[in-house]
């Protein structure tokens, strides 16, 4: 499709759904114990393989469940695991392939669900959900996050949508009004220049004697390739594979690799300005550095806490961060949140659904274990999951944002504290989504990304050089499937 062709990403992103380790997770699971049906006096316990801050609200979320339905004879027990995704990927692979038959339900990354999909190593849900939860899957909720939970070409449903990370830029707006800079009320919904964010941001950290412009995520891990450098990339009219409208999720072994274009190079090059200052090598003129060093070596929670304590002016992070920076005891109502920034217009961008503000499509599903002891009772659990009462509470416990976003418009929504205030904000950002190429070949792919890409930023990056040497590895990988 050619440029001139009017394919927005919002269009894209309708046409997206219309198509279709160390550390481990913390608990003890031991031979003698894991697979056991826990229904003493009648009960059955489904373990649930979930994030911490799940845990901590465990009890509610129980009740939560019980309120919208769930039978009194069916409790879940949380298995807390890391926040890294690549750690939970691990985990799960080493249970599933040995056959475990706990946990029951787990939390699967949208990265990384479809290869335990095509290794036959999740329950098929299709004609197990109610279909009426069938059709509100298929016509109500996010459907380029559904598409995750589906198998290549299908639509058979592995992964029940639980809900989508919608990344965004927080800023101090107290910081900003204290450096003349007034917070506009347009910010909400309207994203502003690479450029002119790195200035902004530079003469507010000067002014207010900040020790960071910029915190984000650009260490060696899924972070990095599925979401920083994608945003960076494609805000700058970049992409993986050409047109991701025909390319994002294949066909693998015969699709375009275009991560040695110039795009993807500037969009690096930019990066390593508001890293290490536009007199270093390998940069643009007229990007201020921004970013400390320590970004390389960040994920989402070391990013997030010196903004958190103060230290910085600005924050990329997903939505539970809000949650956490717009807190009374944080930041509240001095707490803003912006689109990400971009360099190219939609309209400026060669490629068809590229350029403009671009958020990162994250998020997470549920899927059952099929060598569970509880299928039943975990799919009772999934089904009281999508009930909407249910979502609202996930959205006033954790921030977790419903993977149906028109319930944002809910007047339910706006009330929500802290949340409530960003609701705009976050369906600005949710049209602006752009998922992974999710393919089988993607971890593999994930995993010399994040190295390659790591490295490009790093002093003494070469950014032309490393995605030359990038599009042949990934080449060779895509040969190989």
């Amino acid at each position: 499709m050619t440029r001139d062709s009017g394919t927005s990403r919002r269009q894209f992103v309708k046409a997206i759904g219309a198509s279709g380790a160390a550390g481990g997770l913390t608990g003890y699971l031991d031979g003698d114990t894991v697979g056991e049906v826990q229904n003493q006096g009648g009960t059955t316990t489904v373990q649930w393989a979930a994030d911490s801050n799940v845990k901590g609200v465990e009890g509610e979320l129980q009740q939560a469940l019980r309120d919208v339905g769930l039978s009194n004879d069916i409790e879940i027990s949380v298995l807390a695991g890391p926040n890294v995704t690549d750690n939970r990927r691990a985990q799960y692979q080493q249970w599933l392939s040995a056959g475990r038959n706990k946990p029951d339900i787990m939390m699967m990354d949208s990265g990384w669900t479809i290869p335990f999909i095509v290794r036959d190593q999740l329950l098929d849900l299709t004609d197990r959900l109610p279909q009426g939860k069938v059709q509100m899957l298929r016509n109500q909720y996010l459907q380029r996050l559904a598409a995750t939970g589906q198998p290549p070409g299908g639509n058979a449903i592995y992964g029940v949508p639980f809900f989508p990370d919608i990344a965004t830029i927080q800023y101090r707006k107290d910081l900003f009004e204290q450096a003349g800079h007034s917070p506009q009320q347009s910010w909400a919904t309207e994203s502003m220049t690479w450029q002119r964010f790195s200035n902004i941001v530079s003469d507010v950290q000067s002014q207010t004697n900040t020790n960071y412009g910029f915190t984000f995520q650009a260490d060696t891990y899924e972070g990095l390739s599925c979401c920083d450098f994608n945003e960076f990339m494609t805000s700058w009219g970049g992409a993986y594979f050409g047109n991701p409208q025909q390319n994002l999720f294949g066909p693998v072994g015969d699709r375009p690799i275009t991560l040695a274009q110039k795009p993807v190079v500037d969009s690096i090059r930019m990066v390593r300005s508001l890293i290490h200052g536009p007199d270093a090598n390998n940069t643009l003129d007229g990007y201020q550095q921004i970013a400390p060093q320590a970004v390389l070596q960040w994920s989402e929670e070391p990013s997030r806490k010196p903004f958190t304590s103060g230290n910085a002016v600005t924050h990329r992070n997903w939505t539970y961060s809000i949650n956490i920076n717009g807190a009374e005891d944080a930041f509240g109502q001095d707490l803003g949140v912006m689109p990400i920034p971009y360099a190219k217009t939609e309209q400026q961008a060669q490629i068809p659904a590229t350029g403009g503000p671009t958020s990162a499509l994250g998020g997470w599903l549920t899927s059952v274990n099929p060598n569970s002891q509880n299928k039943e009772a975990a799919l009772e659990v999934i089904t009281s999951m999508m009930n909407e009462e249910f979502m609202f509470r996930l959205f006033e416990l954790l921030g977790w944002v419903p993977p149906n976003t028109d319930l944002l418009q809910r007047q339910r929504a706006q009330q929500v504290p802290i949340m409530g205030r960003y609701v705009e904000q976050l369906r600005t950002a949710a049209n602006a989504a752009l998922p992974r190429p999710v393919t089988v070949v993607w971890p593999q792919e994930s995993t010399q990304i994040a190295q390659q890409v790591n490295s490009a930023y790093s002093q003494g990056g070469r950014p032309q050089q490393a995605m030359q040497q990038l599009q042949q590895t990934i080449k060779a990988i895509e040969q190989r499937a």
